[in-house]
């Protein structure tokens, strides 16, 4: 029984048989209020190479009421295992399907949600991977596009939105109905329907004779907080850009953007009507780390309408074709414009996109950026760093590579020669040997169809005067997990060596080299004859992808001087390297605190600080040995105070370390200040204390047992919005008693009428690191109920389950072996063994760190 997948095969076969010519679709949302079902009915049209053969069609519904072939009705019986079978097949071909589908309370579908602050109900729709077929039945592939025609009819004075332009609604009672135009021929992946009493800002961009209309659209409760003109100018910014780079006008008639509720990822490129988390609307003060983010991604989503949405990928195994893309084309339509605001978004991607790469490049569940995509559930666990990060990173070199305008041209041939199609990565490659000259099938053998992380560490030696004798770089292999895809490989490296001098006590680059390195040992006779720098960084810029080490005078000046680097991205070079040290066993997690309590005073990047604070805490929670972990924890809470009174007034370093600071307090005057800045007894100049650091406050006063219920439910009058109460389900995880946390683990796992961000937010304050002891029993409880989980549950809706309740904070032996147990004996379906071994090799680093930083302390 296939249930919900599909295999690759599978959509081989359906896309060899069939031709989508469109679909018409009416959703009756009229119910929307209420909840349950609503009705759907499909009508579409293809054609069968094959008259006589038989197919399917994709539905998730509780229930069918009409199945009509070609004018012949069928037995509902047609309809099993969330598929309908259709035989007979004429050449030419009309389906409809007439059905109840669900409203969902997990991202997934038509996501329904009731604001508390107003009562009204908001809907949206994400589709990717598979869920279209849960609102309306549909061929749930992406080589099978078609033109999309919706109608809606949902409750009066609401706001519907859809991929073609919004028309007027008709209709005199309390329900109206909205009539779009048909699409062009797109995926079924990136249609959507967003309703509700949303509330809309607009614009248009504007080139010569070109308009393309721009909505802006957030719930009402949110409006205050809207920055429109901000989200405006950074989209114009991207539309500038990308048609310029891409020679290829924006492919859609309009272009909305929907900030919408309990939306699992970051955004959904749905052509011409994208939808974002709506916390990219600050309600609280945030740092310029968290507008560049959202920056970002704006123009990722609006880089999916060229490289996505107008060319799409044949099947789910060239993901890495949209996300990387998207990925690198963010970048540098953030970095590069004259006029923006982020000309340091490279630093960053190296700190932060680059970190969660190396992380996933890593795991025993590593694979080449062209992974092997045998079906839906293989591609719903890919959506990771090395889809997005690693191979973004990879395109970066690639540039590098064939230089930046060889790249354009090829893509701009790309864009004009498979416009509204489906494509291979031998189409892109294709184009870019064109417009380049270069052959790149060595290079896509190396890069896209091998797996792990080289090692790039420089080999030199000195004369008694200082001067350099000899100099190379050595790569090795990755060091691949058991179990890992893909062969391990030397690869072709496009890398800088810069030379930095301390001068005047500060780091300043007085040399670059730019170079190709090839095989295990790269001489660099450049370098040869000079007098030796302060330090020597190897992938200076940043252009290739590989983990850098440090050689020991370079190591011991930076660990001195970390901070004293004039230019951010070698900083974030820096960190990243002794981050990854740290996460090896290279490095002791009490000698990255140091580094941390040395450098971070010095750093700029808010983005670089506000990384290192998350990094130093998973460090002294999973990576130190745990007889000085509360020694490093005193040192970091002591030291996040210090700053914190020391940053200036309303900056943001001073709001990233209020934060960092609220996560840590342990002592009794430290927990004072924290309940002296909640209740405004204390104040700190220039410190905000707005609505998300007072949740920030009191969690941390709760876990601590300092706050209790009536605390909780008074923040929550204070602030009763859907975040506070979300904030509120955290707080009371938090409660460091057994009696709450079994009642946020059954909240979780013996209901499933819990939303995706209540049921998150239960799951974060469970896991409070300082509460171990009370998370211990859940050891046995977690395993013993995954398969029912993965069973029952949606797949964003298990995913969360299965990743935040491992007892990652349980770093032992015993872990790793009843989670060994449980995978021998369970026989885990693959996506679900993916997700457990994943977060056992969390574990298993852990205790290889801990042990590291257990000699290091015998050596001090």
């Amino acid at each position: 029984m296939p249930g919900t997948n599909l295999t690759r095969e599978e959509a081989r076969t359906r896309a060899a048989l069939l031709h989508v010519d469109a679909y018409d679709i009416e959703l009756d949302l009229s119910s929307a209020r209420e909840g349950g079902t609503f009705r759907s009915t499909t009508v579409v049209r293809f054609t069968a190479q094959q008259p006589g053969a038989a197919t399917f069609i994709d539905l998730v519904a509780p229930a069918v009421h009409e199945i009509v072939l070609n004018g012949a009705p069928l037995e509902l019986s047609a309809f099993a295992d969330s598929r309908i079978a259709l035989t007979g097949l004429a050449a030419e071909n009309e389906l409809r399907v007439v059905a109840d589908c669900a409203y969902t309370n997990s991202g997934e579908g038509l996501h329904r949600f009731v604001d508390p602050v107003d009562g009204e109900t908001y809907l949206y729709s994400q589709f990717e991977v598979p869920d279209a077929r849960r609102v309306f039945a549909s061929f749930e592939q992406p080589d099978l596009k078609a033109s999309f025609a919706f109608t809606v009819i949902a409750p009066r004075g609401w706001v519907v939105v859809s991929n073609s332009p919004t028309p007027e609604p008709v209709g005199d009672g309390d329900t109206q109905l909205w009539r779009f135009s048909p699409t062009g021929r797109i995926s079924g992946y990136i249609t959507a329907v967003i309703a509700g009493p949303y509330v809309g800002v607009f614009d248009e961009f504007a080139d010569g004779a070109q308009r393309v209309p721009l909505g802006i659209y957030c719930r009402p409760s949110l409006k205050e907080f809207l920055d429109a003109e901000a989200i405006f100018d950074v989209t114009k910014q991207g539309f500038r850009y990308f048609q310029e780079k891409f020679d290829f006008g924006y492919p859609f008639e309009k272009y909305d953007q929907l900030f919408v509720p309990e939306f699992n990822a970051g955004a959904m490129e749905n052509a011409g009507a994208v939808t974002f988390r709506d916390q990219y609307v600050f309600r609280s003060k945030v740092t310029d780390a968290a507008y560049e983010t959202r920056a970002a991604t704006i123009l990722h989503e609006l880089a999916h309408m060229w490289f996505g949405n107008l060319v799409t990928m044949e099947w789910w195994n060239d993901l890495w074709l949209n996300e990387s893309f998207a990925t690198y084309a963010e970048m540098v339509a953030l970095v590069e414009p004259a006029d923006t605001k982020w000309p340091n978004g490279w630093t960053s991607f190296a700190n932060q996109m680059k970190t969660w790469a190396y992380r996933q490049d890593q795991l025993p569940s590593t694979h080449p950026i062209m992974a092997e995509i045998n079906d839906l559930e293989d591609v719903q666990v890919n959506f990771d760093g090395i889809t997005y990060a690693k191979g973004a990173s990879v395109l970066k070199q690639l540039v590098a590579y064939v230089g930046q305008d060889a790249f354009f041209q090829g893509v701009q041939a790309y864009f004009k020669r498979h416009a509204w199609g489906n494509t291979t990565l031998a189409d892109l490659l294709g184009a870019l040997e064109e417009a380049s000259g270069r052959d790149l099938k060595a290079w896509s053998k190396a890069w896209l169809q091998t797996a792990g992380i080289n090692v790039l560490r420089p080999e030199l030696t000195v004369d008694a005067e200082g001067v350099i004798t000899a100099f190379a770089v050595r790569q090795e292999a990755p060091a691949l997990p058991e179990g890992a895809k893909g062969a391990a490989a030397l690869r072709p490296h496009r890398i800088a060596v810069g030379c930095y001098q301390l001068t005047e006590g500060k780091l300043v680059r007085t040399d670059r080299i730019e170079l190709d390195v090839e095989g295990e040992l790269t001489a660099v006779p450049q370098l040869v004859g000079r007098p030796r720098p302060t330090v020597v960084l190897l992938n200076d810029d940043d252009l290739s992808y590989a983990k850098l080490r440090l050689d020991a005078d370079s190591l011991t000046a930076v660990t001195a001087h970390l901070g004293d680097f004039t230019e951010p991205l070698p900083r974030a070079l820096v960190w990243a390297a002794a981050w990854d040290m740290t996460r090896d066993g290279e490095m002791a997690a009490r000698d990255y605190l140091s580094l941390a309590l040395s450098g971070l005073p010095k750093e700029s990047d808010i983005g670089v600080v506000q990384s290192v604070h998350r990094q130093v805490r998973l460090a002294l929670d999973n990576y130190a040995d745990p007889a000085w972990r509360e020694q490093g924890l005193a040192r970091w809470a002591a030291a996040a105070e210090e700053q914190l009174r020391a940053a200036a007034a309303g900056s943001d370093h001073q709001l990233a370390w209020s934060r960092a600071f609220a996560a840590v307090a342990r002592t009794e005057q430290q927990l004072a200040l924290l309940a002296g800045l909640l209740d405004g007894s204390v104040e700190l100049p220039g410190l905000a204390v707005d609505t998300d650091l007072r949740w920030d406050l009191l969690t941390r006063l709760v876990a601590t047992g300092r706050a209790d219920d009536a605390a909780i439910e008074a923040e929550l009058a204070r602030d009763n919005t859907a975040a506070g109460q979300e904030h509120a389900v955290t707080c009371r995880a938090a409660r460091p008693t057994a009696e709450a946390k079994a009642q946020a683990w059954a909240s979780v796992i013996d209901s499933d009428a819990l939303t995706n961000y209540v049921q998150e937010a239960a799951i974060v304050g469970f896991n409070i690191a300082d509460q171990r002891e009370l998370l211990t029993p859940y050891v046995s409880r977690y395993f013993e109920a995954l398969k029912d989980v993965w069973e029952t549950r949606s797949h964003e809706i298990a995913q969360q389950i299965i990743i935040g309740f491992y007892p990652s904070y349980q770093v032992s032996p015993e872990t790793l072996a009843a989670t060994d147990a449980w995978l021998a004996d369970a026989d885990p379906a693959p996506a679900l063994a993916r997700l457990v071994v994943e977060s056992r090799a969390g574990v298993e680093r852990a205790l290889t760190a801990q042990a590291a930083d257990r000699a290091a302390g015998q050596v001090g």
